[in-house]
């Protein structure tokens, strides 16, 4: 991956809040992305990252997961129950399960210590994207009703039985590509591609995580599922 400045402009000014404890890593990453235009905050140590997210609204978050004053995991977890900013964990843990109990958590992306500032932001601005509505193609539905859920490409909005259900922009652009191709498979890779960019086509823990987290908040316990699982393969989006 690589950080095209041209493809990026719409992107700049967003507001980025950094959660690290190494002064290299936070002047590293902080520099480079005042250089683009971005604002950045910063929380050395965790204690003040949920109140800074709340005070400064940022549109992403970079993450690390082992701070000196509180656990990585559970700020992860009450981010995400507060907001749907985009999260990108930059860790030293680079251990599978680590990776699976963050995506699990919320976070959109995941990445381990050393990185490469280009990759960095690369993912950063894969997952500022998809926070902004798509372009709209010929022939794409607005609305989309399947069964009691209500999905509103257009205004990026969910309801379930008439109640609002709380998706990240992660979980949106995956779902969309879902409703959009009705009984279609769906490859992890093509998936991958589609939604989190081009060389993530291996990393299938990013859709298994995903469409758990899918079927737990859209589909009903016991009932019929959305969501069929293809062994090997991929998935397909069932309307019946």
């Amino acid at each position: 991956m690589s950080a095209d400045r041209g493809a990026d402009r719409t992107l700049d000014g967003t507001g980025v809040l950094l959660v690290e404890d190494d002064q290299n890593i936070v002047d590293l990453v902080r520099s480079n992305l005042m250089a683009r235009g971005h604002h950045v905050s910063v929380s050395k140590d965790g204690s003040d990252a949920v109140a800074l997210l709340e005070q400064h609204e940022p549109e992403m978050v970079i993450l690390d997961l082992m701070l000196p004053r509180v656990d990585g995991f559970d700020l992860c977890r009450e981010m995400r129950e507060r907001s749907s900013v985009g999260i990108v964990v930059l860790s030293a843990r680079r251990a599978e399960t680590d990776k699976v109990r963050a995506l699990n958590l919320g976070a959109d992306d995941y990445m381990t210590k050393p990185f490469g500032i280009d990759e960095l932001l690369a993912r950063i601005y894969a997952t500022l994207r998809r926070s902004r509505p798509p372009a709209a193609e010929p022939e794409q539905p607005a609305v989309v009703e399947v069964r009691d859920l209500v999905i509103d490409l257009e205004a990026r909005r969910v309801t379930k039985a008439g109640a609002l259900v709380h998706l990240t922009p992660t979980e949106l652009a995956l779902l969309q590509e879902f409703v959009l191709n009705p009984g279609t498979l769906l490859s992890h890779a093509a998936l991958l591609r589609r939604v989190w960019g081009r060389g993530y086509e291996t990393q299938t823990e990013y859709t298994r995580v995903y469409v758990a987290r899918l079927r737990s908040k859209l589909e009903d316990p016991g009932g019929p599922p959305l969501f069929i699982t293809v062994p090997r393969s991929g998935y397909r989006f069932t309307t019946e």
